[in-house]
C-alpha cells in the first residue's frame, strides 16, 4: 500500500475511534440524568427500579398525608386508583400540595417499595395535570373533570 495512503487510512480511523469514545461517554452521561416516570401501578407491578432516580405520581390519596411533629418528615400516599404508592419526603412541601391534586415526586424507591423523595412537584393552577399522571388516570379509567395535561397551559413548582 502507499505511505500515503497507509497514512489517510490511520487518520480516518483515529478520528472514527475518537468520535465513537466520544459518543459513548456523551451517552453514559446522559443514561445517568434520566428520570424515567412510574406510576403507582408499575411500581407495585414490579417495573420500577430500586435505588435509582425515578419520578412517580398520582393523586394524593385523601387522608394520607402524616406529618412529623418534630421535623420537616412528611409521608403521603399517591394513587392512580388501581394501585397505592407511600411516598416519604423530608422539606417543605409546595404551597399549593394537597389531598385530592396530582403530584409528581422525585427520588429513589427503597427495598419496601416506598418512594424516599428528595423533590415534590405540585400542580399551579386548578386544572393542571402533570402529563404523565393524566395518561395514567386515562388508563385507569379515573381521570377527573376539568383536568387538563400540561401542554394545554400550566406550570409545575417545586417544594425544597
Amino acid at each position: 500500500m502507499n505511505p500515503l495512503r497507509k497514512k489517510r487510512l490511520f487518520i480516518i480511523l483515529g478520528i472514527l475511534a475518537g468520535v465513537g469514545v466520544a459518543v459513548g461517554l456523551a451517552l453514559s452521561a446522559l443514561q445517568q440524568n434520566i428520570n424515567l416516570f412510574y406510576t403507582p401501578t408499575q411500581i407495585a407491578a414490579g417495573e420500577a427500579p430500586q435505588d435509582a432516580r425515578i419520578r412517580a405520581g398520582g393523586m394524593v390519596k385523601e387522608g394520607s398525608v402524616s406529618r412529623s411533629a418534630d421535623s420537616l418528615d412528611v409521608q403521603f400516599v399517591v394513587t392512580d386508583y388501581a394501585q397505592d404508592v407511600t411516598i416519604r419526603y423530608r422539606g417543605i412541601l409546595p404551597d399549593l400540595f394537597r389531598e385530592g391534586q396530582g403530584i409528581v415526586a422525585l427520588g429513589r424507591l427503597n427495598a419496601d417499595g416506598v418512594l424516599v423523595a428528595d423533590e415534590v412537584l405540585a400542580k399551579h393552577d386548578e386544572n393542571y395535570m402533570p402529563p404523565e399522571v393524566t395518561k395514567a388516570l386515562k388508563e385507569s379509567g379515573k381521570q377527573p373533570e376539568g383536568a387538563m395535561p400540561a401542554s394545554a397551559g400550566g406550570k409545575m413548582g417545586g417544594g425544597q
